[in-house]
């Protein structure tokens, strides 16, 4: 179990989402690609130059780009972002709102949510080892309850913390220490495990244990070793 370093005693996992448990280009790169889509219908204006670049995805690549907007931000921010792109093709803005408030919507988590593990065995496992799990997440709480309901672990997380519930956004380290606070654990109980500097940042500034990156997702392991204790080519690995 990676768990198992001399000196640290583990009591809580703290789990990113997106390309951390769920495949995170087949979540926010198909739905940019179809919102993209939906606004060169309505507007005869083609979004998708502006669009994806104010997002941070690299169509030639179908991938979503490290810490950019689309991999770090709100909705609510990439919903402003969204506007200011279609105003970019030259809608005047209120056209350009007007638009958006047709034809966005949200990511469905479950036609677009690919787990990177078997989530439920994973899960399972950390729990018989009688540790707490908990999400720390940039998207909403609406979506993130219906993905881990969908991929049957809602009932062994023990806490979330998600982008609406108002706290600052990583790497601030106020989601991790909300979590620990809301669990009775302490920081150096926790460990973080996440695809992103973003995460990583976030865990070392509350002093977590233990700082694990997956190259699962936005970050390549070069990068994650800047910032993680271990590095591991997915969650999967770590049981």
């Amino acid at each position: 179990m990676i768990f198992n370093v001399p000196g640290f005693t583990p009591a809580l996992v703290i789990f990113d989402k997106d390309g951390t448990l769920i495949d995170f280009d087949a979540m926010w790169g198909e739905w940019v690609v179809n919102l993209a889509g939906r606004l060169t219908r309505l507007t005869g204006r083609r979004t998708e130059g502006p669009l994806f670049a104010a997002m941070g995805y690299d169509a030639a690549t179908k991938r979503v780009l490290a810490e950019q907007p689309l991999a770090v931000a709100h909705m609510s921010a990439l919903y402003e972002l969204t506007i200011e792109a279609v105003a970019a093709t030259g809608l005047t803005l209120g056209e350009a709102r007007s638009a958006v408030a047709r034809g966005w919507d949200v990511p469905d988590p479950v036609t677009l949510a690919r787990p990177l593990a078997d989530l439920p065995a994973l899960f399972g496992a950390l729990r018989q080892h009688g540790l707490k799990i908990a999400i720390a997440t940039s998207d909403d709480r609406a979506p993130t309850e219906a993905t881990a309901a969908n991929l049957g672990v809602a009932a062994m997380v023990d806490a979330m913390v998600c982008a609406d519930d108002g706290l600052p956004a990583k790497p601030a380290p106020d989601a991790a220490l909300a979590l620990c606070r809301r669990l009775g654990v302490s920081p150096a109980q926790a460990a973080m495990v996440g695809d992103s500097l973003a995460d990583l940042r976030m865990g070392r500034a509350a002093g977590v244990g233990l700082l694990v990156g997956v190259s699962s997702g936005l970050s390549d392991a070069e990068a994650l070793r800047a910032e993680a204790d271990v590095v591991l080519g997915s969650v999967a690995e770590l049981v």
